[in-house]
């Protein structure tokens, strides 16, 4: 019997395990998390008003609970928690599904004052992911006016929009209490988001953009000059129809007749690059301002700097410019591309297949595309994992994983576990006069696990 460990417990480690157990009627999976609650960024990362994509918790959960599945979660693999190598012994073979980590950063004077974020990090504080609950304190909006975004991919529409949500629309979803409180007491009124690059080059889809415009109390401006400097916006007829789509919702909104006063401005901003972030007027540690220089094509895709700036008012910052992968202790790692080196899913070691030991997902393949991407990634590994498993099986395992790892002091939070999260979760909800309410914090969370924990 085939015992396979895949770490990471988001759509690609659970995309691994469905494929296992489908194509391989005797193979048994331990889906393995650091956290105690399974689905990753369906969870932590979805908008809490995207409820049709988190919907795709409903089928994570069928895999999960598949009777030759096993969820342990608050299980860290690494120097803290459980080692790599101990990892390899306890399996015929594991398969890192563990993401990409961190944020890339724009490396630019003033990235470290105070009321700079990344929106990795917004997102997790209104997503309620215990790692952030405490860095990001309940009144971080206090006294922001203005935001500004930097970034023109679905990461940044999200968090733009969820600056511009009032509490009616916010309540009924699963954000957590104090994320809630906070944004319907925020001040903000105005928005930028802003690209280095050009409309046609943008990276959201057509259907984020458009929920901007339809935002109760909420007006959306762009800057017909700034849409008229990219050369696809002229004639859209010869872009990709995702990038048509989105140049014609910005023409709607460069042609439309200026509005009634709104509560809530969303400026959306093109070839301006971020240069520095200025303190504001006290000379104090937060920030007052970015300085941006305006950018023009440079006729083969990219954008040229013109040696003119502008400075933009904001109290609050938020970089979204992509995630990248971080090196996990015991396996080889690309700084270059922030993954994993692999052969068609294969961990390689100084160019050699490690015997195994296996990638998906992000950390596999860089952070690109969509969810569903990782369903044809995960099922690449698996093949080359089942087809390597003549050999595998070959070595002796010591017995069932789980009691090995109790017997090590290990506490994994099992299903029942989860089951007993959820639980708490919605009668929190129900005490505060709402649907399902996230716990927030690690102590919360593990309590709650461990009172249906078998």
């Amino acid at each position: 019997m085939l015992r396979v460990a895949v770490v990471g417990s988001g759509p690609s480690g659970v995309y691994s395990a469905q494929s296992l157990v489908q194509q391989d009627p005797a193979v048994r999976v331990d889906v393995l998390d650091r956290l105690p609650c399974p689905y990753g960024l369906v969870r932590y990362g979805v908008a809490p008003d995207h409820e049709k994509i988190k919907s795709l918790q409903n089928t994570l959960r069928t895999v999960l609970e598949h009777d030759r599945v096993r969820f342990l979660g608050g299980l860290e693999v690494g120097p803290a928690g459980l080692p790599a190598g101990r990892l390899r012994e306890l399996y015929h073979a594991v398969v890192y599904c563990v993401g990409a980590a961190t944020d890339r950063r724009l490396g630019i004077p003033g990235e470290e004052l105070r009321g700079s974020w990344s929106a990795t990090e917004f997102v997790s504080w209104y997503s309620a992911h215990p790692d952030t609950a405490a860095a990001l304190a309940d009144g971080f909006l206090s006294g922001t006016r203005t935001a500004v975004v930097i970034g023109v991919g679905n990461v940044a529409v999200d968090v733009t929009r969820m600056l511009a949500r009032g509490v009616t629309e916010l309540s009924p979803t699963d954000m957590p209490q104090a994320a809630l409180s906070a944004l319907a007491a925020s001040e903000v009124s105005e928005v930028h988001m802003v690209g280095r690059r050009g409309p046609s080059q943008a990276r959201f889809t057509t259907k984020e953009l458009r929920e901007l415009g339809a935002l109760p109390d909420t007006r959306v401006t762009v800057d017909r000059a700034e849409l008229e400097l990219d050369p696809g916006y002229a004639d859209p007829s010869a872009l990709p129809g995702a990038q048509r789509r989105n140049v014609e919702v910005l023409r709607g909104w460069a042609d439309a007749a200026p509005g009634d006063a709104a509560r809530h401005r969303l400026r959306l901003r093109f070839f301006l690059r971020p240069v520095a972030l200025l303190p504001d007027a006290s000379g104090g540690d937060r920030v007052g301002a970015v300085r941006f220089e305006r950018t023009a094509p440079d006729g083969r895709g990219g954008v040229t700097g013109t040696g003119r700036y502008e400075e933009v008012e904001a109290q609050l910052v938020l970089r979204s410019v992509g995630y990248r992968g971080v090196p996990l202790e015991g396996l080889p790692f690309d700084t270059g591309r922030g993954t994993v080196p692999h052969l068609a899913g294969r961990v390689l070691r100084e160019g050699a297949v490690a015997p195994g030991e296996y990638v998906a997902g992000w950390i596999k393949r860089g952070p690109t595309g969509v969810i569903g991407t990782n369903r044809p990634c995960a099922k690449e590994t698996v093949t080359s994992l089942l087809a390597d498993a003549p050999g595998l099986v070959r070595r002796e395992l010591p017995g069932d994983p789980l009691d090995a790892l109790r017997a090590e002091g290990h506490a994994p939070v099992d299903w029942s576990g989860w089951q007993a999260i959820e639980k708490a979760e919605a009668e929190l909800g129900a005490s505060l006069g709402r649907s399902v309410v996230k716990l927030s914090d690690w102590p919360s969370l593990l309590a709650a696990a461990r009172s249906g924990t078998v």
